[in-house]
């Protein structure tokens, strides 16, 4: 059963000028060490924060509560299997909204997948319930 989905589209451009006016301070309220590697790597560092930065909107919306509500950006995180599939991974107050979704007898998972084409990265969340064998 689908208990959230959510999308969010985020300007690449406009994740460089905040990186390059902020820096450090808004990589570091934002993002989780493991993302600001993964994005330090690439050589579309811009594209990759913005993807990382669209999934968590994404998330959040999936969670029925956007950026509210107690939830952090660190919350919700993207890291990538060996496969270089996404995975979103959460903590904190974003952890007990998904538990407080998740019906008796289910286990949550989350799915999210990334795309960007310049300017534009985008996000698609879909939290799913299945039951537990």
């Amino acid at each position: 059963m689908i208990l959230g989905i959510g999308t969010d589209l985020a300007n690449i451009d406009r994740i460089q000028n905040t990186l390059d006016r902020f820096g450090d301070r808004f990589r570091n309220r934002v993002f989780t060490p493991v993302e600001q590697a993964k994005a330090e790597r690439r050589r579309d560092t811009a594209g990759t924060y913005a993807k990382r930065w669209a999934a968590k909107e994404a998330c959040s919306k999936a969670l029925g509560t956007g950026l509210r509500m107690g939830i952090a950006w660190r919350d919700m995180a993207v890291s990538n299997l060996h496969t270089g599939q996404p995975v979103m991974e959460v903590t904190g107050w974003a952890r007990d909204r998904l538990d407080e979704m998740t019906p008796p007898g289910h286990e949550a998972i989350i799915h999210v997948t990334l795309t960007d084409d310049h300017p534009w990265a985008q996000a698609f969340v879909v939290i799913e319930a299945r039951p537990l064998a």
